[in-house]
């Protein structure tokens, strides 16, 4: 399935989660947050929540600074 994940689209596989598309990118899980949707999804429901075909994935790093 194609999915979009940080502006690009990308190829999953049917059925893949979000915790599929962080590892995709190579992304950390600790220091991140993930919207699906334009909707936050808790680190905890990662492994569980499913993407749909054309789901907009935004994964954002936490900065630090001042």
């Amino acid at each position: 399935m194609q999915v979009w994940i940080n502006g690009e689209q990308r190829e999953l596989a049917d059925g893949a989660r979000v915790r599929d598309a962080l590892a995709v990118l190579g992304a950390p899980e600790n220091g991140v947050a993930v919207a699906v949707d334009g909707e936050v999804v808790p680190r905890a429901e990662w492994p569980t929540v499913a993407l749909a075909d054309g789901a907009r994935v935004e994964v954002l790093t936490a900065v630090q600074g001042g």
